[in-house]
């Protein structure tokens, strides 16, 4: 049975004790993760929030890393951010978990063992599933389940590779663990959200069957298991193939717009309902972030006139369909195609954008608003740039979502450039921190939307 961990020599350690031994290693290892959020800003300072023995030879560990302040969208200096790690420590390096090696500790209680990844190695993974199985705790730690979902055990274990802000682990091709990387206080809308949509009887959402949460620093989110979808495609798969082979992609992008809309109306059943959208306030908060990203990246610059006369026009439309709420991150990395059905994923919003505002109620606009730059990102990527399909492909996304909602996207045309735009600013941050070669994607977007009408 998984306990808090108690001094105790090689194998485990007090709260105060890993950072003798791990400080050096996770202040090298930490920064290179593909979920780590401050790429850009050296580490000035590392602590343990909390640490938990999960099992033999596996520590559970909350990490804050520190940095220099920076601007960030709507103009908030975040002086660190908290992690969730999993380590496992062993006397003697393993050959077959030479991706996972974090190094190997010389220094305080832990000195002399290798420290690597946990979620890397299959025993770890299935010990962890073992403690989704049997709801209870571990310290701090809170592990419960759906009592009327039926979780085998003995599913074998596999760590995807697919590049994610988060780690995911599927079992035996019939479930799917996500792993919170940043952690922050509070119910992680993934989980909250799927299981409303679930008593809403909303089926395009899989329902969560088990999750892990900490009590310590305080009360927040780590983990979600959700039945897995093994013969699914995502969207962005689907898309690029459709473009590789010069086919058209508009059927899908209806069904998906369709199957868009199902979605907001279940979620508009499932939370208090909001009032109408304050486009002012809206407003003054998209020029905020913009202010921000353009501080952050002097290419932004140029175009913030024409970008804020969006923002400004936002301000004084109609308010359009009512706030509720949504996705908050919608893309088409975030559908998967499976059977004849579109089911929508990772209801978790923007990880940058702090997860009360992310649990906000919002115009949904905003999601269709994502889903619109989705298609533009697929239609650049062979050249020659393909905006016709783009365009054919945005149509028929609204078309789909109108005849199912009962209000069409397109006639909203001042809040969905809006949307649309600070959708594209939040792009152009996000790539020149992360991926900037993609920069120009996103900047092709910014120089369009900065002119009135794009």
């Amino acid at each position: 049975m998984p306990k808090t961990i108690t001094p105790r020599p090689r194998t485990a350690v007090g709260v105060d004790g890993p950072l003798v031994s791990l400080g050096a290693l996770l202040r090298e290892w930490l920064p290179r993760q593909r979920w780590f959020a401050g790429k850009d800003r050296p580490v000035t300072d590392l602590s343990v929030l909390s640490v938990t023995e999960l099992f033999p030879g596996c520590l559970h560990l909350l990490v804050h890393a520190s940095h220099a302040p920076v601007p960030t969208p709507g103009g908030t200096s975040l002086p660190g951010d908290c992690y969730q790690l999993l380590l496992g420590l062993r006397e003697r390096p393993a050959p077959r978990l030479e991706r996972a090696y974090i190094g190997r500790a010389t220094e305080g209680p832990l000195a002399g063992l290798t420290v690597y990844d946990a979620l890397h190695d299959p025993r770890s993974a299935h010990l962890l599933l073992e403690r989704l199985r049997q709801p209870g705790t571990a310290g701090p730690l809170r592990f419960e389940a759906d009592p009327a979902a039926h979780l085998p055990g003995g599913l074998p274990p596999r760590l995807l590779d697919a590049e994610q802000s988060n780690t995911s682990i599927v079992y035996g091709d019939a479930y799917i663990l996500k792993l919170f990387r940043r952690i922050q206080p509070g119910t992680n809308p993934d989980l909250e959200v799927s299981a409303a949509l679930a008593g809403q009887g909303c089926t395009r959402v899989p329902a969560p069957v088990a999750w892990f949460s900490t009590t310590a620093p305080s009360p927040a989110t780590l983990g979600v298991l959700q039945p897995f979808l093994p013969d699914a495609t995502d969207g962005w798969t689907l898309a690029l193939r459709a473009l590789a082979a010069g086919d058209d992609f508009t059927a899908e992008a209806r069904a998906l717009g369709r199957a868009m809309a199902e979605v907001h109306l279940a979620l508009a059943g499932a939370f208090p309902p909001a009032g109408p959208g304050e486009n002012g306030r809206t407003a003054q908060e998209m020029c905020a972030r913009l202010d921000a990203a353009a501080h952050a990246v002097p290419g932004l610059r140029p175009y913030v006139p024409g970008l804020k006369a969006a923002f400004g026009a936002l301000a004084t439309c109609d308010t359009g369909p009512p706030a509720q709420r949504i996705h908050g991150d919608l893309h088409l990395g975030q559908v998967l195609w499976a059977g004849r059905d579109w089911f929508v994923i990772d209801f978790e919003g923007e990880p940058s954008r702090p997860l009360a505002e992310r649990r906000t109620p919002q115009s949904p606009v905003r999601d269709v608003a994502g889903m619109l730059r989705s298609f533009d990102y697929a239609a650049r990527q062979r050249r020659p740039w393909r905006p016709e399909w783009a365009r054919r492909c945005r149509e028929a996304f609204c078309a789909g979502y109108a005849a199912r909602a009962g209000w069409d996207p397109r006639k909203k045309h001042a809040l969905l450039r809006a949307h649309e735009t600070d959708r594209a600013v939040y792009e152009v941050l996000y790539e020149a921190r992360h991926r900037p070669d993609w920069l120009p994607v996103p900047m092709a977007a910014i120089k369009r939307l900065a002119v009135w009408g794009g």
